[in-house]
């Protein structure tokens, strides 16, 4: 009998790679995996992606992770440095950086270093998260241009906060932005994450960012990831391990958050928040289950769901239920828990198994 298990299709990965290639064949890919490979695995999908031109990570753990499991693709920290002592330890891993901060600036200008660093100039366009703001880009472009600590390719960015919205037209007045600052200069030049990938078409420049779409799910509102031709790389599966009997008007579960309306069936599947199953996910969410759709009913425990599986159940101990994947999407499911994909994803625990 099986408890959770994630299904990590490398095949699904690199279909999906192909696809945001043939959206943006004009530019080079920096392909983000940041936060354990938004849960596939970092190491295991930067190894199964050899023909991006570039890996990105936030935190420079997970590059020296990448870097000791042998990957020698250029790998750039999103985020940037945190500590001054980090600059020796880019140079010395042929690490790229981003600069976002005067105190990042000045560290790298002042950096005694034996060879120039790759670096990107994030520039906060409108997000006001990351990035100098456009009246400082002058006084950091020609100090980085300047600087002997720089390499000459010096890469220019920025990042939407609305392109998943095809309505909103935060993305061009961004893009505008960030046209008006870097168009007339001959860097190359970064802004498109996975939705401007996907919606807008203008922004993909030198270099695109595709995350969540590299995974299989859909980064734009109202758009599948099957609209766009995208496959699920993970699965995620358990076993049912019980089947109740429960009569009308009887309750089942915590706080008995879900009272029977008719004579039916429970099954209890091995899964729950400890697993990173989401624990807000409301009565009704489906689960996949002998080929069809059964509703959860009743909270989410930390190791168990339970789910109803009608007055006719033919189900039975040790039959596999998919949590999401390929027929159930994460989307729909995180949906139904009120939050994103990016969540559910990033948030299975270390006891479950991968394969």
């Amino acid at each position: 009998m099986r408890t959770a298990t994630v299904h990590i299709d490398l095949n699904a990965l690199v279909d999906n790679y192909g696809i945001i290639k043939s959206m943006a064949p004009y530019s080079k890919v920096l392909a983000v995996l940041k936060a354990n490979g938004y849960g596939h695995g970092l190491v295991r999908i930067a190894k199964a992606l050899p023909q991006a031109d570039a890996f990105g990570v936030a935190r420079i753990e997970e590059a020296l992770e990448l870097r000791t499991a042998g990957v020698i693709k250029p790998i750039v920290l999103l985020e940037g440095v945190f500590d001054d002592a980090d600059i020796a330890i880019l140079a010395a891993n042929n690490l790229q950086t981003i600069v976002h901060t005067n105190e990042q600036l000045n560290a790298i200008l002042s950096a005694d270093i034996d060879r120039p660093l790759k670096v990107w100039l994030k520039i906060d366009t409108g997000m006001h998260r990351l990035g100098i703001a456009p009246s400082q880009f002058n006084e950091f472009y020609s100090a980085l241009s300047k600087s002997d600590n720089v390499h000459d390719d010096l890469v220019l960015m920025s990042h939407f906060s609305c392109a998943d919205d095809l309505n909103n037209q935060t993305t061009s007045q961004q893009f505008a932005i960030f046209e008006q600052l870097t168009q007339q200069l001959s860097n190359p030049r970064s802004i498109a994450n996975s939705a401007g990938i996907c919606g807008w078409q203008q922004s993909h420049c030198d270099w695109i960012r595709p995350g969540l779409m590299l995974y299989g799910v859909s980064p734009l509102i109202g758009k599948s990831s099957q609209n766009i031709g995208l496959k699920p790389v993970m699965t995620l599966q358990s076993s049912v391990i019980a089947i109740q009997q429960v009569k009308k008007g009887e309750t089942v579960g915590y706080g008995a958050a879900w009272q029977c309306q008719e004579n039916t069936f429970i099954g209890v599947i091995a899964i729950g928040y400890g697993d990173g199953y989401p624990r807000h996910a409301s009565n009704g969410t489906p689960v996949l289950l002998n080929g069809r759709r059964v509703p959860l009913a009743g909270r989410v425990s930390m190791d168990m769901i339970t789910v109803d599986l009608g007055a006719d159940c033919q189900d039975k101990i040790g039959d596999i239920a998919t949590l999401w994947g390929a027929e159930l999407p994460v989307e729909e499911v995180a949906t139904y828990a009120t939050t994103i994909p990016y969540e559910l994803l990033c948030n299975i625990t270390r006891r479950v198994k991968y394969i």
